[in-house]
Formats: structure tokens, sequence, C-alpha cells
């Protein structure tokens, strides 16, 4: 078994924290990383909101190019940037322990008022637009494309009052003293995936090492509640351009997985959610169950009229 890791990345400050955070872990297993950066589309296209540009795939599909030519081994990804649907001949491989999965804003000011009548509020994900638009009727979204320091700069130009981003990026960023607010998860239900990070591989890299990898990043804890909320996207065929969420939990025992997930129309109107439970062991029906669920109570016509509007 080689003991040589490339490993590919995008190149934001973050994306390199993660990078770095495997690398760590390999280097403590005996193993030697080489960090590889990749530009991907949504590097590169920052004029257009990510349901403009076709979300799918927009942080990874260079990565995955990468790894089907063998320029690297191992690509990182953040987990809630992963397609529903990966490609036959690549695989996830691990998901590493989860942060905090928290949604937050992030301010300059130490007194922000959520409750103001003028606030503006930046964000690029549509489902947290769309949950603003229903708990924060008064509040205005903007887009606020770009990586993690490109976005505190427009708020330190006053684009926006505050941001709304991942609790794990800006934690991870050592941002921490500028989170003026951490948003409820039973309400703001966080995006799937959300403060892991997930591992990829091509199908055919050597057994021996897939092995090896996966012991050394695999959170089996983390993995089981990714697998539910992962079937629950797959069942929606949704991506980061459809206002889903989901977030699995698992008991203190270890005994049982619950997971919440549904949708959210565009304008905050419609909000369909669903909570179930199962043992860890049927994870991925768990997931399929609760998005048909979501699907049959109205979810499908949500879909259709988002669908709808941006052809």
């Amino acid at each position: 078994m080689k003991t040589s890791i490339r490993i590919g990345t995008r190149g934001s400050k973050l994306a390199l924290w993660q990078a770095h955070h495997v690398a760590d872990q390999l280097t403590a297993a005996g193993l030697t990383p080489e960090i590889v950066i990749i530009t991907t589309k949504g590097d590169v296209v920052l004029d257009r909101s990510l349901d403009k540009i076709g979300s799918k795939g927009v942080f990874t599909e260079e990565l995955e190019e990468s790894l089907r030519t063998g320029h690297i081994d191992i690509a990182v990804h953040s987990a809630k940037d992963v397609q529903s649907s990966i490609p036959a001949d690549l695989e996830l491989l691990a998901f590493m322990e989860r942060e905090r999965v928290n949604d937050v804003v992030v301010s300059f000011d130490p007194n922000l008022d959520l409750g103001r009548a003028d606030l503006v509020l930046g964000t690029s994900s549509t489902r947290r637009k769309a949950m603003l638009r229903r708990f924060l009727p008064h509040a205005t979204t903007a887009e606020a494309r770009g990586n993690l320091q490109t976005r505190l700069r427009k708020l330190e130009e006053g684009q926006y009052h505050a941001l709304v981003l991942a609790y794990a990026g800006v934690h991870r960023m050592e941002y921490d003293g500028f989170i003026r607010h951490i948003l409820p998860e039973t309400q703001y239900v966080p995006a799937t995936g959300q403060g892991s990070v997930a591992i990829e591989c091509a199908r055919n890299l050597e057994p021996a090492l897939k092995t090896e990898l996966h012991r050394i990043l695999d959170h089996a804890a983390t993995h089981v509640c990714l697998a539910a909320e992962r079937a629950f996207l797959r069942t929606m065929e949704g991506g980061c351009s459809i206002p889903s969420f989901a977030l699995a939990t698992l008991t203190a025992n270890g005994q049982t997985i619950q997971l919440h997930g549904g949708l959210i129309s565009l304008d905050g109107q419609q909000f369909i959610e669903e909570t179930q439970s199962a043992p860890p062991t049927d994870a991925e029906q768990l997931g399929i169950r609760v998005a048909e669920s979501v699907l049959v109570r109205g979810g499908q016509q949500i879909l259709n009229d988002i669908r709808r509007e941006r052809e």
C-alpha cells in the first residue's frame, strides 16, 4: 500500500483548513500527505447566485475529474456542497466528525437587533433566504457570494447589516467573536451535511488504501447521520438550489436515529416538515421515508413551482 496521499481541495482559506485538518490526521497515522489546490466553477463564477449557474457539482466537479485521472487520491469537500448523487465511478469514503450544525448571524455591530425594520441580511443559500422570509419577514435578503473573507469585506463595506452563515466555517476561521445570534437548529434546520467534511475517492483506488483512509478519517456516528440526510436529499432530487433541509441525530445510547427533514417554498410561505426515527441500520431507508412523506404532503408541488419559476 502506498503511503503518499495527494489531497485535492479548493483554494479558499476554509477549504484549506479542511484539507490541512485531513492532512494532520493522515500524518498522525504515518502517511505522507500532499495538498493539491484545484479551482472549481463555484470559485470562479461569483457574479451569479448558485441557482442561476446550476448548482449540481458547482464546488466539486473539477475535483472529481482529478480523482478520475489520478491527479489526486482523495478530494476534501464541505459535506453540504456534495451533490445528492455521486457518479458511479466515485464514492464517498468518509465523513469526519461533525461540528456544531447551526446557522449563525455574524455582524460587526455588537448590538445587532434582528427586529430592526430595515434589516439587510447577506446569504448565498437558497434555503436560508427562504427561511429568513418565513421567520424574519421584515428583513431583506441580499446575495452574498464568495469565500468567507470576501463576504466579511462586503459586510464591512456596509452592503449588509449581517451575514447568515454556518457556524462550522465561522468557528474554523476563528471569527466566533462576530457571532451575534445562534439560530436554533430546530427552527432553522440546516442543510444536508452541514458541519461535516466529506472525503471522496475513485472507486478503483487501491482497496487496502481505501480501508486505511476510512479507518483514519471516518467518524461512525456522523457517517450514519449523513447517510440518512443524503438519502433524504437524493429522494428529493435536490441540491444547493433547492430549499430543502435535513438534520439527523443519534440518541445518547446510539440505538435510535431521528431525522428532521423538509422543504420550504422560495417565499417562505409553505413549510413542510417531517420527523421520524429508526434504528441506525435503517438510516438510508429513514431518509427515503421522510422525503417521500414530505413530497406527498405538498413538497412535490413546491418543487414543481420552483422549477417552473426558474425555466
